[in-house]
């Protein structure tokens, strides 16, 4: 579609929107139009030809059912708070933002679940449970801004999620417009639901499947005790070996969180969280669980900490302590903005034991490259966060961080790791898809996307690195996938 037709069809779409929506609700001023040409990642802008706030399900299924009627691709967005471009809209589609839909409509005790919409804040499903006893466990470092919808179209986790795992283990139910406009419920506050586990494909799908307009998530029981140190260390491998000892005694702490000298730098500059001074790297770890539970493994966790080079131990007296040891790691990204002007933020996962090797790999590469690579991650489950740093205003820099960001990425793969834990493929890192599947994996993925969404509407672009689209189209992808020819799956 030429950008004069696109931007025709938005005009018409907008007309048809507005008595549906409200006038507020329909943006086509080219201004705003740009307030919502990235998430998270900034690295990838492109202004949407139309922005949409729906407020209701049924709102969000007609905006679904004027873009299908109208042929025009649509991206579904939450707060923007997104690390791989799963929001970057499309110059000739709709943004559909949910950040209006923020109802929690059911605190739900007896059964341990809540009900809410997908712009509500991941913090506040706590904040509400809080009164009752109970908490929402995925937290994400953005989680006083990031919304539900957004958590489960990325399977978000945080760094907790060691220990109580990722959103797709916390969503018992989502309600869902289909790429065919439809409403459709997957599971709901059961356990779990017979049949094919389509809501264990969605969460996680990105937003290539549909568009969340109601989840259901499970609450848990604010734990008895809760138990937190910082240990500090002069290098990285002392840190990540005392991270391998603690989880190799059988000790499952809910967090261990490392983080290196420069992004300790970067917290210091941006919430002057105190920090032992000289320290090459700092854990923090902390347990919770039944009060004698946590005692016990407590002081294990301490000794594995000196045994393993920690010259330093603080362990949080009260919540307003703790708290601080965990702002200067909850700012990190934010804060390496104190230091470099750009970054780019990865999410390559490694196995535990391989930290120290892979840790020292990365600053080789730093070093052989001119490029400082900032880490900050969740080390109890591998998941790394390196911030490669540099200027985009210097010519070849910006180059240059993508060259290192994805050869971090090959390290990860080579190690028997993935290219993402919790940020997702989106935008950025489709790329890179071919290096850790092959083409029958890719084209095999795509089969799904295409049962969903045939017509390739609902976010297009995303995940896959090259145009995957479904059936016998012209101009479209026409060959058959080899479970096709062999006669054992429909075509797709």
């Amino acid at each position: 579609m030429s950008a004069a037709a696109a931007s025709g069809a938005a005009l018409a779409l907008a007309e048809r929107l507005r008595p549906l929506l409200g006038p507020d609700a329909v943006l086509t001023d080219r201004a705003q139009l740009r307030t919502y040409e990235c998430d998270g990642l900034a690295q990838f802008r492109v202004t949407p030809a139309l922005v949409v706030f729906p407020r209701t399900a049924a709102q969000c299924q007609a905006v679904v059912r004027a873009c299908i009627d109208a042929g025009v691709p649509y991206v579904a967005r939450g707060s923007g708070t997104g690390l791989s471009g799963g929001a970057l809209p499309r110059s000739d589609g709709v943004l559909i933002v949910t950040a209006q839909m923020r109802t929690i409509h059911q605190i739900d005790v007896a059964n341990q679940r809540a009900v809410v919409d997908p712009g509500v804040i991941n913090l506040q499903v706590t904040r509400d449970a809080t009164p009752h006893g109970y908490y929402y466990a995925p937290d994400p470092s953005s989680q006083q801004i990031c919304s539900i919808g957004g958590n489960v179209a990325e399977n978000s986790g945080g760094a907790h999620c060691l220990k109580y795992g990722f959103t797709v283990n916390h969503v018992t139910g989502c309600e869902v417009v289909t790429p065919d406009g439809e409403i459709v419920q997957m599971g709901g506050k059961a356990v779990d639901s017979p049949g094919y586990d389509l809501l264990g494909a969605f969460v996680g799908s990105e937003g290539t499947l549909g568009i969340t307009t109601r989840v259901t998530v499970r609450l848990l029981r604010a734990p008895e005790a809760v138990q937190t140190l910082l240990a500090a260390f002069h290098s990285t491998d002392d840190a990540g070996t005392a991270v391998s000892a603690i989880i190799g005694a059988g000790v499952l702490p809910a967090a261990v969180e490392m983080m290196d000298a420069l992004a300790i730098e970067a917290a210091e500059a941006a919430v002057a969280c105190g920090y032992p001074e000289g320290a090459g790297a700092v854990l923090i770890v902390e347990l919770d669980g039944p009060a004698a539970e946590v005692d016990h493994t407590f002081a294990a966790v301490q000794k594995h900490c000196r045994d393993h080079g920690a010259f330093e131990i603080r362990v949080a007296a009260d919540p307003v302590q703790r708290a601080l040891f965990w702002k200067g790691r909850k700012s990190a990204f934010a804060a390496v903005g104190r230091i470099s002007p750009d970054y780019i933020v990865q999410d390559g996962v490694i196995p535990r034991t391989a930290l120290p090797e892979v840790l020292r790999r990365i600053a080789a590469l730093s070093g052989e490259r001119g490029v400082r690579v900032a880490n900050v991650f969740h080390a109890g489950d591998g998941n790394l966060h390196p911030l490669v740093l540099f200027d985009d205003a210097i010519e070849g820099q910006g180059e240059q961080a993508e060259e290192v960001s994805g050869a971090i990425l090959d390290l990860c793969i080579e190690y028997g790791g993935s290219i993402t834990g919790e940020h997702g493929v989106g935008s950025d890192k489709a790329k890179y898809m071919p290096r850790m599947f092959t083409e029958v994996d890719l084209d095999t993925m795509q089969m799904l996307r295409c049962a969903f969404d045939p017509a390739g509407l609902c976010n297009p672009g995303k995940i896959f690195p090259t145009p995957r689209l479904c059936g016998e189209v012209p101009g479209r992808h026409k060959e058959a996938h080899p479970l096709v020819q062999a006669g054992v799956a429909d075509v797709f």
